[in-house]
């Protein structure tokens, strides 16, 4: 019997009695809706209009998951007020449904109290926290929150490799992974990281023998970030099973969702669908998934909804407000001092020809004498200070200068450090600061007045540095590797942040000790102290192959 494509399709009662006895044999596609945020840090404003844009398109899409991919924590001044807890609130009132930790959720690390700014942040969350590469036991901090591996019922705020969450009467496998670049670039501490293909593999396995198919993949790994650390695509490519990746860390802004239907060798594959959000709460990302009887997906639709094209929500508004005015009670105290010139915070990647990352600045020089200055009170023998260019995030305009500026420039509330180090682990740690110049590296070392070094960014990575002097007695005298130096600088630095290994090696060995004084406070007091500051770049830091 032929039927015209144009006939609508009917049933016969015998069809129509087979389907009512065997519903499963013909059953409709499932489609999953995806709600998605991620690397919000700190911009708590964004909040009342993002839930003004979830309201919207629940309405459109339905009922979804809604997750975040991690990196709340560290940005403005929000956040260095009340460390996540303002964020927390407006998460618990949009209804999250997990979230995975970032690498900057690990920022405020205390080396004697551990993450208790994170703790607390976990413990006000509605919402379960995700993490299969990531393990919490040793960090007591959290041991309270320690879920099993996969949450069946999972408790709001308990940590768990992955979760089963229901969504229109099907089970979904949600499962976390973060990236293992935290240990360079921002301080873990007690909590490890392990490889994100591994666990995954190991999650995949795990929701299968559960008998669940429609697994996705909450991570802070970057969607096209560095393969020696993993990300999005590579994980899409070599790991069969995950269906869905939502993602965070690389800041990219995907319009729609990017399907991955090849693995690594060029095979076909089952789908994975890749989302992501850009940045700062600037977009609601929106994704709809459909799968077969099999759990395979089938297609894929979304956007991402910018929040500014929504009116805040009159609650959410109402609730800000507390946190706002307190917010701007701290950024306009001012320290007492006013700077007759400003002082820029350059980038590459904002069009400028030098970089905080591979140039002297004279941003970074008043940091690094501000450190010395603070360090020499404690240890008069100190011979430099060192700050890293990834830890100077904002300029200080001209002006009266406020608190709320300061802590912009220096928002991760790093402590001052002594360290006794050699001459050639000194030497070590500029070949490691100067590998990637004059390209952007966030171990690029802004250093002291009274401290000279001069590379050649031509010459091989490990043999750059030409010579590395300080001034000692009134005399710039060269660098002695058998010497043993007092030096100052961050406690993010000293434990090995942004690749300094030799500093990590020091800091193991005990030759490292926190003594007090958080960053931005040492360059209010430096500034507070000099008066009249006009911080210049005066050849600290020479590159030959620009002579």
């Amino acid at each position: 019997m032929s039927i015209s494509p144009r006939a609508p399709w009917r049933a016969t009662p015998l069809v129509a009695a087979m389907l009512a006895l065997s519903p499963g044999v013909f059953a409709a596609p499932f489609t999953l809706t995806i709600y998605h945020t991620n690397d919000l840090h700190g911009r708590t404003d964004q909040y009342p209009q993002l839930v003004t844009a979830l309201a919207k398109a629940r309405a459109e899409y339905g009922e979804g998951l809604l997750l975040d991919a991690g990196d709340i924590f560290s940005g403005t001044l929000y956040f260095n007020e009340f460390k996540g807890l303002d964020a927390v609130e407006f998460m618990n009132l949009m209804g999250y449904d997990a979230f995975v930790p970032g690498n900057h959720e690990f920022d405020l690390n205390d080396p004697e109290s551990g993450h208790q700014a994170l703790a607390a942040f976990f413990e006000a969350a509605d919402f379960p926290i995700v993490g299969a590469n990531l393990d919490f036991s040793a960090a007591p901090e959290f041991n309270a929150l320690l879920g099993e591996s996969i949450g069946t019922e999972p408790q709001p705020g308990h940590l768990y490799d992955g979760v089963i969450l229901e969504q229109g009467g099907e089970r979904i496998g949600v499962f976390g992974l973060s990236t293992q670049s935290s240990e360079t670039v921002s301080s873990p501490g007690n909590v490890t990281l392990g490889d994100y293909r591994a666990a995954a593999e190991a999650m995949v396995a795990a929701f299968d023998a559960q008998g669940v198919n429609k697994i996705v993949a909450l991570t802070h790994l970057g969607f096209d970030s560095d393969p020696a650390v993993g990300n999005d695509l590579l994980l899409a490519r070599h790991v069969e099973g995950i269906d869905v990746i939502i993602g965070g860390h690389s800041h990219t802004r995907l319009d729609a969702p990017v399907t991955v239907a090849e693995n690594a060798l060029g095979e076909a594959k089952a789908p994975t669908v890749i989302g992501q959000a850009n940045e700062y709460g600037k977009y609601l990302g929106v994704m709809q998934v459909t799968f077969d009887d099999d759990g395979v997906v089938t297609a894929s639709r979304g956007e991402l909804l910018a929040a500014e094209d929504f009116e805040p929500d009159a609650d959410a508004a109402a609730m800000l407000e507390p946190y706002t005015a307190r917010i701007e009670e701290l950024r306009d105290a001012e320290v007492g001092v006013t700077l007759g010139t400003a002082l820029p915070n350059p980038r590459h990647g904002n069009g400028d020809e030098q970089s905080v990352r591979a140039d002297e600045t004279a941003l970074g020089n008043l940091i690094s004498d501000g450190q010395l200055a603070a360090a020499r009170r404690v240890n008069p023998q100190t011979v430099m200070a060192l700050q890293n260019g990834g830890g100077i995030r904002e300029p200080i305009p001209e002006g009266p200068v406020t608190v709320g500026e300061l802590i912009a420039v220096q928002p991760f509330g790093n402590r001052l450090t002594l360290m006794d180090v050699t001459g050639a682990e000194l030497l070590q740690t500029f070949e490691i600061a100067l590998a990637s110049a004059p390209e952007e590296s966030g171990a690029f070392l802004q250093v002291s007045n009274g401290t000279e070094v001069v590379y050649d960014s031509r010459e091989p990575a490990g043999e750059r540095v030409v010579s590395l002097k300080v001034t000692e007695n009134g005399e710039l005298n060269e660098i002695d590797p058998a010497r043993t130096y007092v030096i100052a600088t961050n406690n993010f630095t000293a434990a090995g942040g942004d690749d300094h290994a030799a500093l990590e090696a020091a800091h193991n060995d005990e030759r490292s000790h926190i003594v007090g004084n958080t960053d931005w406070e040492m360059l209010r007091d430096y500034l507070v102290e000099q008066g009249d500051v006009a911080p210049r770049v005066e050849g600290r830091i020479v590159d030959r192959a620009r002579d």
